[in-house]
């Protein structure tokens, strides 16, 4: 069969100790055997270590950050797609959706296809609402508080009991045993990141995640739960495998279905030595670890690509149970003339 050439734009690049799913989606689309992809990286570092992939990025270029407002984007997103004609544009990480959703339309125009939550289902997932998100569907959910001042930190006592975790309202969380910890940490992810500051229950038990992807209409394509078999000491997956926990599945059926949710996302979740699940964030685009969907027989990327283009796609039947995902380090050697014309020209 003769593959569909496509022109995909991709974020998320950053391939680090605290890795973008940028990569991983890509190998993803590369594994179609429906599309033939030229892929382009849209990176926001010049040493994001896609740009310099080359078998895996065709060509790079440097865009705005997102606090620069999409009239920057946008204007970025033209010249680019004035070169290169993209079809589909997948971005990767939270703090650039909000963006990239607010500018679906302007897209589309251009004939950029994207396939986002929208704006009400974004909103409604926060950390800092995550509480009202868990009674109105019906899932377990630790409590929370939201902070925007150090002061606050003295009042917890009254309602939590160390330790607790601190989350930035993107990025970042840590597990703080007492109040100095927490004033600690309150700074760290305040300079990198900002207010609001979330603080929350703390709950012990295995950390179990779901990747998993909704049509819009309430129809899962697909999902694969996975649980950490190695975590970094940021908190992410180092290596993982692939459950065959049918309750973590209903869990997500049921929330795609009444969301309508349309796009990736990702539940984490603690399961306690009781067996009782809480939810602790949905991330809401496809995971770093997303590949190992791929492995184990689901290409979530394809699907998503599909569907931004309104191909009809049809739900994944099973998964292989079993499946693990190691990741590692790798040296990858590169030019500096290529890291200068990045840093010159923007483009690679």
């Amino acid at each position: 069969m003769n593959k569909k050439k496509i022109t995909v734009a991709v974020t998320g690049l950053n391939n680090t100790d605290n890795p973008g799913p940028g990569i991983p989606v890509i190998r993803g689309i590369r594994d179609s055997k429906y599309f033939n992809p030229r892929i382009i990286g849209l990176a926001y570092e010049n040493l994001e270590p896609g740009i310099y992939m080359h078998d895996q990025v065709n060509k790079s270029y440097q865009i705005p950050y997102p606090t620069m407002g999409s009239d920057a984007l946008m204007k970025r997103l033209e010249y680019i797609n004035s070169i290169e004609k993209i079809d589909v544009l997948i971005p990767n990480f939270d703090a650039e959706l909000y963006t990239f959703m607010k500018s679906a339309d302007r897209l589309r125009k251009l004939g950029i296809r994207t396939f986002l939550p929208t704006l009400g289902q974004f909103e409604e997932r926060h950390k800092s609402v995550l509480p009202a998100f868990g009674k109105k569907y019906g899932i377990k959910v630790p409590d929370s508080r939201v902070l925007f001042s150090e002061n606050d930190i003295a009042s917890l006592k009254d309602d939590f009991t160390y330790p607790l975790l601190v989350k930035g309202q993107y990025y970042d969380a840590y597990v703080a045993q007492n109040p100095e910890q927490a004033k600690s940490y309150f700074h760290k992810i305040v300079g990198k990141w900002g207010l609001p500051i979330i603080i929350q229950e703390y709950v012990s038990g295995t950390e179990v995640n779901v990747v998993a992807l909704g049509d819009g209409l309430g129809n899962t394509i697909g999902a694969v739960p996975m649980r950490k078999q190695y975590i970094t000491d940021k908190g992410k997956a180092w290596a993982g495998i692939a459950l065959g926990d049918q309750y973590l599945l209903d869990i997500t059926n049921r929330l795609i279905k009444r969301t309508k949710w349309q796009g990736g996302m990702e539940l984490e979740m603690i399961k306690t030595v009781k067996n009782v699940y809480y939810l602790i964030e949905i991330n809401p685009r496809l995971p770093a670890w997303v590949y190992l969907a791929v492995g184990a027989g689901q290409n979530l990327p394809e699907a998503l690509v599909k569907l931004a283009l309104g191909m009809k796609v049809k739900p994944f039947g099973s998964y292989e149970v079993g499946k693990l995902f190691i990741r590692y380090s790798y040296d990858l050697i590169c030019d500096l003339s290529e890291f200068e014309q990045l840093s010159l020209n923007s483009e690679l």
